[in-house]
C-alpha cells in the first residue's frame, strides 16, 4: 500500500519546510538527488515499507532516511541541521489523511565526507502507521 508512503513523504517535506531554521537554511527538500541543487538541501531517500497490520487494522510501517547534504568546511553546521531535522520529524502531527501516526523512533544519524566532495548526514526513524 502506497498511499502511506506518499502521505508520510507528503508530511515529512511539509513538516522541513514549515521548520523555522530548515526554512531558512535549506535551500530545498527533494524527493531524490536533485540534479543542480544549492547546499544545503534535503533529499528523501528510498523507504522501507512493513506490513504493520492488526487483527482489526491495516498498518505499515516505514523506514524513511533524509539525507542532508552540505559543502561546509566542518561538521558543526551539519550536526545543527541534523538536530533540526529530528526536531522536525518528533513533531510530525499524528492524523494524516487516511492515517494515524502510531510512533516515531529514531534509528540512526551517520555524517560522511568524501575528502573532494560535500558531506553528507543520514537521519532515520521508524515510523509506524495504521490506517483511519
Amino acid at each position: 500500500m502506497t498511499d502511506a508512503l506518499i502521505t508520510l513523504q507528503a508530511a515529512f517535506v511539509a513538516a522541513l519546510e514549515a521548520h523555522p531554521v530548515l526554512a531558512a537554511e535549506l535551500s530545498g527538500v527533494y524527493d531524490g538527488p536533485p540534479p543542480r541543487a544549492v547546499f544545503p538541501y534535503v533529499a528523501i531517500g528510498d523507504a522501507l515499507v512493513s506490513d504493520w497490520s492488526t487483527k482489526t487494522a491495516t498498518g505499515r510501517e516505514i523506514r524513511l532516511p533524509l539525507i542532508l547534504w552540505d559543502e561546509g568546511e566542518n561538521a558543526e553546521q551539519m550536526a545543527d541541521l541534523m538536530a533540526h531535522l529530528e526536531d522536525a520529524i518528533a513533531a510530525l502531527p499524528r492524523q494524516m489523511p487516511g492515517w494515524h501516526l502510531a510512533n516515531i523512533t529514531f534509528l540512526r544519524s551517520m555524517v560522511v565526507r568524501d575528502a573532494a566532495g560535500p558531506w553528507a548526514g543520514l537521519v532515520e526513524h521508524r515510523l509506524r502507521l495504521l490506517a483511519t
